[in-house]
Formats: structure tokens, sequence, C-alpha cells
């Protein structure tokens, strides 16, 4: 298949479309029309996922996060996104992104999914599309009313991570939560308005903190890799059922820091 080919694929699942205006999604590096035998999928493409993709002989690196951000004047060895950029480039590894596209038609359903909320909505609406509101994470009924600590024992599992950060007490009962993979700091707002009891996301801040559970809105940090993660296994599955004959390889899980 081609990687016009594969792109196709991965529209249907997640189209550019969905996107929010500042980001930067689809094909940052490679020829449409190279040929693809194996996909190495990645939630960053790092110097090491490069490096893996690489030695896994993939032809196609397939990430959530974008490489290029930002706007670039010139590709070189002296610039980190350059020596990355270049590197792909020799390697003829082309590498294509679903980030917010696929927060918007995905990540958001996978993780409530996760714990198994009931009656979702969207979290914060970004987009209309021909089926209705579309946006950044779901808020909907747990299974049933639980404590704060219960809650947390469940977030750790369902996502498979050692710690989390909380703020607010871990007695008080949860029943309504909001989640929202990656960086949440923006949904603290909607998730009051929603009138959930719990957010469960990542990259809470100590202010942004504090302040939603004075408000009565409890936080479960699970961490912005510790929730994002299973973009991986998803997209691993997804490709094997639907693009024949290509090889796909998904990167080991691995948080991106320590606590020490």
């Amino acid at each position: 298949m081609t990687c016009r080919e594969i792109i196709a694929l991965l529209q249907e699942q997640s189209p550019e479309t969905f996107a929010c205006e500042w980001d930067n999604v689809g094909l940052l590096v490679g020829n449409f029309e190279q040929e693809i035998k194996k996909i190495y999928i990645a939630l960053d493409a790092t110097e090491e996922g490069i490096d893996e993709a690489i030695a896994e002989g993939a032809d196609l690196l397939l990430t959530h996060h974008p490489l290029i951000f930002k706007g670039l004047k010139k590709v070189n060895t002296e610039d980190f996104t350059g020596r990355r950029v270049v590197k792909l480039i020799e390697n003829h590894i082309s590498c294509y992104a679903m980030h917010t596209n696929f927060d918007v038609k995905g990540m958001a359903e996978l993780a409530a999914a996760c714990m198994g909320l009931s009656e979702c909505e969207v979290l914060d609406v970004t987009c209309n599309g021909a089926e209705g509101s579309e946006g950044i994470g779901r808020v909907g009924m747990l299974p049933a009313e639980i404590s704060l600590e219960k809650c947390i024992a469940f977030v750790k599992q369902a996502f498979a991570v050692d710690t989390v950060k909380v703020f607010g007490d871990i007695k008080q009962p949860v029943r309504k939560a909001a989640i929202c993979p990656g960086s949440g700091k923006s949904v603290i707002s909607h998730a009051l308005c929603a009138g959930a009891d719990v957010l469960i996301t990542g990259d809470i801040d100590h202010h942004e903190g504090i302040d939603a559970a004075d408000q009565g809105l409890a936080i479960i940090d699970a961490g912005h890799y510790g929730v994002e993660k299973l973009f991986i296994p998803y997209m691993v599955q997804y490709l094997r059922e639907r693009a024949q004959g290509i090889e796909v390889v998904g990167q080991p899980v691995k948080q991106p820091f320590r606590y020490l």
C-alpha cells in the first residue's frame, strides 16, 4: 500500500478536519506515493522513537503528537527538530501525526470506555459535524457512586499507572466524572459547568488544582502520557485489521519521566 492509501485509512478513523486550528496534523515528513510495508506507532516522534522505527525497518512512523508544531525556517542538523526530520528522510521513513483530530474522534471515547462511563456527552465542544457536536473529552456517569479514594484506585487500574497526583478530599463521594486525556487545564471550567465531581486528566499545575478543589471539583492527574498511551495499542489493532499485508508494530510503554 502507498502512504496515501494508509492515510486514507487513518482519515476514516480521525479526519484531519477535526483537528484544532492551532494544531499541525497529517503527513509532516515524507512522500505520499511511498510504498509502505511496515508501520511503527509511538506517542511522540522523539529521537529514541525515530531510532526504534529505523531499527524496526519501518517505512512510516505514526505518532499522536506532531513532530513539527511551529514553522521551520531551515531544516538542518544544528536544530533538534531539524535533526529528526533529516534522520527520517535519510532513512526513507515518512511521519504522520494524528493529534487533536484523534483526541476528538477516538481518544475521548476510548478513555471514557476505560472508566466505564455512561450517558456520555462532549466535555469541550470544538466543532460541529453532520452527526452533531464533537470535541475534546467526555463527561458521564461512573458505574456507581464511590469515594475519590476508590476512584483513584480505579483510574490506576484502568490506565495502568503506578502514581497519580490528586487534588481534593479523598473521602468525598464522586459519581459524575469528566475525562480529558493529555493536558486538561483548559477543560476545568467545562468540567465545573457540567457539574462533574471529578476530572481525570494530566498536566495540572498547583494553582489550577487547588482552585478546582475549592470549587468542589476533585482532580486525578494520571499524567499526559499515562492516559494518552492508549493511542498506541488502539491504532496497532485498527491498522492490523484494515491495512492488509502491512506489518504494524507498537512502541512498548515507556514513561517519559521517573519519580525518585
